[in-house]
């Protein structure tokens, strides 16, 4: 499963690399989240500045997309000049955003009548361009577009991939290699219970 983690400058660290770590316990299994972008370079909202290994368009030939949340994330919704750059397909890929990020979902009409979770701060750009905001809920997904508000949902979103892409087995692994020592077991079904009523049917 190739994963495009697609980052901006101004990009949130919590939204991306919570999501790039978790999804990266499965590369035993064939699984390999990089990041994508405009540029080589990007900084985050935190002055931390990485590498991107892939280009933009990437995120078309991947199996899987996420647009974490960032600074800047209205302005490219609104840039032609990128949102053209992207032909994604719902078909195909499973499709993500994180709180601001999901305006980007918005603008490549991958919500239509989805009620989408964002943060509070995203919530009224979201609701200026014309998306149902679910409220008070972390998490909501339909088929295969996800969403999620507030940094530390990057867990949910990365729970749902997994358990999407590899089933619920390899997704419960990847959380239990990760989580607080003591709280296995809580911690790694709160995640599940928050995703469970948006998977579906799929393997695991």
């Amino acid at each position: 499963m190739r994963v495009a983690i697609v980052v901006f400058d101004g990009f949130s660290e919590l939204d991306t690399f919570i999501t790039f770590g978790l999804l990266n316990r499965l590369g035993a299994s064939g699984w390999k989240a990089e990041l994508a972008g405009i540029s080589a370079r990007v900084t985050s909202m935190g002055g931390v500045t990485v590498d991107t290994s892939q280009s933009l368009e990437f995120a078309n030939e991947a199996e899987a997309v996420v647009f974490p949340g960032g600074l800047y994330s209205r302005a490219i919704a609104e840039n032609s000049a990128v949102i053209d750059r992207l032909q994604l397909d719902p078909v195909r890929q499973l499709i993500g955003g994180q709180c601001s990020g999901t305006l980007l979902l918005a603008r490549l009409g991958l919500l239509a009548d989805l009620p989408a979770a964002t943060d509070v701060a995203s919530k009224p750009w979201m609701v200026q361009a014309g998306v149902r905001v679910a409220d008070d809920t972390p998490f909501h997904a339909r088929g295969p577009v996800a969403t999620a508000g507030g940094a530390f949902a990057a867990h949910y979103l990365a729970t749902w991939l997994m358990w999407k892409g590899a089933g619920l087995e390899a997704a419960t692994q990847a959380l239990q290699q990760t989580a607080p020592v003591g709280q296995k077991d809580d911690w790694t079904e709160r995640l599940l219970a928050v995703v469970r009523p948006h998977v579906g049917a799929v393997p695991g």
